[in-house]
């Protein structure tokens, strides 16, 4: 699925992956990653949507994603 747009940004993604160890990071590793992590965030956030409207609020809470996420 094309992206349009970089939802998350290149160098944090980096960052993430150089903590883990890595020396070097291209920007295909980052830029893969960050689409995966995005496809994750989207998929997380359309549950907690859910959960919230389940519950009768339109305010997605912090319970509403960490639920989401299990």
């Amino acid at each position: 699925m094309a992206r349009k747009t970089q939802m998350i940004p290149r160098a944090p993604v980096g960052r993430l992956i150089a903590r883990a160890g890595a020396q070097r990071v291209s920007a295909d590793a980052m830029n893969t990653l960050a689409n995966i992590l995005t496809d994750i965030a989207e998929e997380i956030g359309e549950r907690a949507v859910k959960i919230a409207k389940h519950t009768g609020r339109k305010t997605v809470k912090a319970g509403d994603i960490k639920l989401a996420a299990k």
